[in-house]
């Protein structure tokens, strides 16, 4: 037998404390084995289960209690607030339904929500394409002018939003009065999402297009957008549950029959402060709508926040 043959079965020998028992050699302690990928025992075992136990819990906790809240009557809430429904009543919901206050809200939140989704997405796109496809002295500072304003809520400019919309555009207790503002905010976002996305496309495809007769606004509307689609769709889906949600604004803005669906919740709880079950229905019913939503396009969230920071 040759050195080197001998040397290989030596290292296989060795690799294998069984071999090495049968061969007439010293057994070896049996090497631990390593933790699987993704069983937990290397990111630190029962911790790490338990840490995500308790977030799921304190962000889901008070959801389900809404919601089995609504299957309750207000006798049962009183005898013993954790329990479950025994009986499931389902007359708090069968109410909501059938009256006509909450689907006027409704609307006036669709439409809201539609508005502003659409306004941000066009303009976010037709904002990012110059700032990343466009070669130009002030690119990068006017870019971090939307940078900036990541750190602005809507808070701290609603009084002179109330006074612009109200007095000077007379678009107060309007949809578009609402819409407009709530995309602007939006915006910086939007653009720092899109951004990337542009950026990443070959330039060589934008030069190709061009080649073959193009303008610009062809290669943007063509080719750039429908490349873009799943950045415009994971900033639609944001601007979309984000102005379903939002409260102040239209708070200041709109009166009567123009307001939306959170305010709808503060008034049913206020006027039926003492119907807890029809207020735990009523707000279950004001979630579902941008949760059902949120939950089918989560995929598309994610691949299009990935497919920004890959960008």
């Amino acid at each position: 037998m040759s050195t080197t043959t001998r040397v290989q079965t030596s290292s296989s020998e060795l690799n294998d404390p069984a071999a090495l028992r049968l061969s007439g050699g010293q057994s070896l302690p049996p090497r631990s084995r390593r933790p699987k990928e993704g069983s937990g025992r290397r990111d630190g075992g029962v911790l790490v289960y338990l840490a995500a136990l308790i977030v799921v819990a304190l962000t889901l906790g008070p959801v389900l209690y809404a919601v089995l809240g609504g299957f309750r009557s207000n006798a049962q809430l009183a005898a013993d607030p954790a329990g479950l429904p025994d009986p499931w009543v389902l007359d708090n919901y069968r109410r909501v339904i059938t009256g006509s206050t909450f689907w006027t809200y409704a609307v006036n939140s669709l439409a809201i929500a539609v508005i502003t989704t659409v306004v941000t997405v066009v303009a976010g796109l037709m904002a990012a394409y110059p700032l990343a496809r466009y070669q130009f002295r002030w690119r990068e500072p006017l870019f971090m002018v939307f940078v900036v304003g990541l750190l602005f809520p809507a808070t701290v400019a609603i009084i002179p939003l109330f006074i612009l919309v109200t007095r000077d555009l007379s678009m107060g207790n309007t949809w578009w009065g609402v819409a407009l503002p709530q995309a602007a905010f939006a915006l910086p976002m939007t653009i720092v999402i899109l951004r990337p996305f542009l950026m990443a496309i070959p330039r060589e495809m934008e030069e190709a297009a061009i080649m073959d007769g193009a303008s610009r606004m062809q290669f943007f509307w063509r080719v750039l957008l429908p490349l873009s689609a799943p950045g415009a769709i994971t900033v639609g889906v944001l601007a979309f549950v984000g102005s379903w949600n939002a409260y102040l604004l239209p708070l200041l803005l709109l009166r009567g029959d123009m307001k939306t669906l959170p305010l709808g919740v503060a008034d049913f709880s206020s006027q039926y402060s003492s119907d807890t079950a029809g207020v735990f229905a009523f707000t279950t019913l004001a979630m579902v709508p941008a949760l059902i939503f949120f939950l089918a396009m989560q995929k598309r969230i994610v691949n299009g926040l990935q497919g920004a920071v890959k960008g």
